[in-house]
């Protein structure tokens, strides 16, 4: 089980955050998250069940933690072992992730892969997000695992189809020139760019596009 308390800041004030391994009695606020996060165009099939959450923690409740703010659940991430041939990154998320299930988590893979990140609207300005990923890159970093991967969705982009290709969007939001709330967010998490991977996920804002991103553990050469 894992199990952190630090101190978060809202409007300047002191408030304790709590990151935490999620279980069992947690599903009805992990379920919460979902729907308060991923609100529609983004489709609901894909939001958490039941069903999926007691997969993860029975496969691998490692890379299963949730952030508490005042005994409410303010986020959550999910994880699975994996291993993505550099020379053909290219998958989909459904197909990597066995829909969300996990069922297809490696024990001996080689890369921590990020299945899931959200945050609930209301504690964003706490920066609870950076929270969960550096409570990932630890774990990353005690399991000597190789490196922490994922595909960024990237919701800004439905905004500039007409006038940008895929490709000059991330070059824009890499160069600062433009911001994506996901991709930016990653950036500032210390997440770097991999691959632009197409097909990736049934999204509207993000035209099913999604950015490959990785924290390399600095600890293995």
């Amino acid at each position: 089980m894992y199990k952190k308390q630090q101190y978060v800041f809202n409007d300047g004030r002191p408030v304790m955050a709590t990151i935490r391994t999620y279980t069992e009695k947690d599903f009805p606020g992990l379920i919460g998250v979902q729907r308060e996060s991923f609100p529609p165009p983004f489709p609901p099939d894909l939001l958490w069940n039941e069903q999926q959450l007691q997969s993860h923690i029975t496969l691998y409740p490692e890379g299963a933690i949730c952030v508490e703010i005042g005994g409410e659940i303010a986020g959550s991430m999910t994880a699975m072992l994996t291993t993505i041939d550099p020379e053909h990154p290219a998958h989909t998320w459904e197909q990597l992730t066995g829909s969300g299930s996990i069922n297809t988590h490696d024990p001996h893979g080689t890369s921590l892969y990020v299945v899931d990140i959200g945050i609930k609207p209301k504690f964003r300005q706490l920066k609870l997000g950076k929270l969960l990923m550096e409570a990932m890159y630890e774990r990353v970093v005690a399991d000597g695992i190789e490196r922490l991967i994922g595909g960024g969705r990237m919701p800004g982009y439905h905004r500039y189809t007409e006038q940008l290709t895929v490709e000059q969007y991330v070059d824009q939001v890499l160069a600062g020139e433009l911001r994506d709330p996901v991709i930016s967010f990653l950036l500032s998490c210390g997440r770097m760019p991999v691959s632009i991977i197409p097909g990736y996920l049934a999204d509207e804002e993000s035209l099913d596009y999604a950015l490959l991103m990785e924290w390399n553990n600095p600890f293995i050469r």
